[in-house]
């Protein structure tokens, strides 16, 4: 398992608030320029002592003690161009204007450095708490499930985040390998209930029940029972849900999938992708109401030594680069030769993050699991002429 930290291009707000600070880190400078160019025009009898003296401390607010020190020696060198130029160095309010610009320039970089150690301080323990919470609700998927290899990747898309509403787990059960990949809609702790609640019921239903579609319906009527507990928030039991994929691997070179409103999970064989798509589409796992079909099926595939299975969350598949571009994800599965499976994670992880320039707008979770036969070489997959059996019970 691996934890990504990284920042985000949000949207909305973000973008807003953004700008907003952008513009206050620009003020401190601006002024500076404008307190040059007034120097050096006719209309140098203004006096830009106090205007200068005030910028160091504008730029505590938002540049940080660099900053704040850059911003301090503009004003100096402002101020002894404009005492040069203007022949002023006899002048006592031109040493009295020098002197009170070093302490405050002095004052402002030494509280502009405490309040970064606070912050940096805070972000720590702040990361430390959510790497607590992410270890309770997300366990580390295990490398070796009776005859898969296995791995896992989440990347936090929240600056210092680790924890949100996407989902996983794989376990090996009586009836065999059994793995969920979700993502809940929204953010912040309303999403990580609703994804504790589905986990939760996954967990216990998983060694008892034989039927993959009764796991999933454990899971949606704990997602049910997550809306009812929030009618005091018609809003958020309104958008409550949350898509899923549940799959399940026995004793032979079969894997059954149950979707419910989820991206499709890749296959990977003899060096071609495709996608594992269900028949019938079904709701996300909350929304039984609009289920007007059958309940969800569940769909079996060939899956032999050799081939790879990735499950993943819409924050992989809906990545973007700077052109708007989705990120290629077949193409970059068919392109990438890895021996195990966190190494092709990894190299998976190491191209989005390259095609969205460190920028993602959504959590990602990714498993992937391959199969090999007893006696096989670990360290690789082995051709296998699997097909798929595109039928559903």
């Amino acid at each position: 398992m691996r934890w990504i930290f990284r920042t985000s291009a949000r949207s909305g707000g973000g973008d807003h608030d953004r700008g907003l600070l952008r513009l206050g880190q620009c003020l401190p400078f601006a002024v500076l320029l404008i307190g040059l160019a007034i120097e050096l025009s006719p209309l140098h009898t203004i006096y830009t002592g106090p205007l200068l003296t005030g910028m160091p401390a504008v730029a505590a607010l938002t540049v940080g003690p660099l900053g704040t020190l850059s911003a301090a020696v503009g004003a100096l060198a402002v101020s002894v161009i404009s005492a040069t130029l203007h022949h002023s160095w006899g002048d006592e309010q031109v040493y009295g204007n020098l002197l009170g610009l070093v302490v405050v320039a002095v004052a402002c970089v030494t509280i502009s450095n405490v309040m970064r150690t606070r912050r940096q301080q805070e972000l720590d323990r702040i990361r430390r708490v959510s790497k607590a919470a992410q270890d309770a609700l997300l366990r580390p998927v295990s490398p070796r499930l009776g005859p898969l290899r296995a791995a896992s990747i989440y990347l936090a898309a929240e600056s210092g985040a680790q924890i949100g509403g996407d989902l996983y787990e794989a376990v090996q059960t009586r009836f065999g390998v059994r793995m969920i990949v979700g993502d809940v809609r929204g953010k912040g702790l309303p999403a990580v209930r609703a994804a504790a609640a589905v986990l939760g019921a996954f967990r216990e239903t998983v060694h008892y029940e034989r039927d993959l579609a009764e796991v999933v319906n454990h899971c949606a009527a704990a997602m049910q029972r997550e809306r009812a507990a929030a009618d005091h928030d018609e809003e958020y039991r309104m958008e409550c849900f949350a898509s899923a994929l549940v799959g399940q691997v026995a004793n032979g070179s079969v894997v059954q999938l149950v979707n419910r409103g989820h991206p499709a999970p890749l296959m990977l064989h003899q060096g071609t992708v495709r996608a594992l798509g269900p028949r019938a589409p079904t709701p996300p796992l909350g929304l039984e109401d609009l289920m007007t079909g059958p309940p969800t099926p569940t769909e079996s595939y060939t899956f032999g030594p050799g081939d790879r299975l990735l499950l993943y969350t819409d924050g992989v598949a809906e990545a973007r680069n700077g052109s708007g571009d989705f990120f290629p994800l077949p193409e970059a599965m068919e392109s990438v030769h890895a021996a195990t499976p966190q190494q092709f994670l990894e190299e998976l992880h190491r191209r989005l993050i390259c095609h969205t320039a460190d920028s993602l707008v959504d959590d990602v979770a990714m498993i992937l699991i391959d199969r090999f036969s007893e006696g096989a070489d670990e360290r690789g997959p082995v051709a296998h002429p699997g097909r798929a059996l595109d039928h559903s019970r």
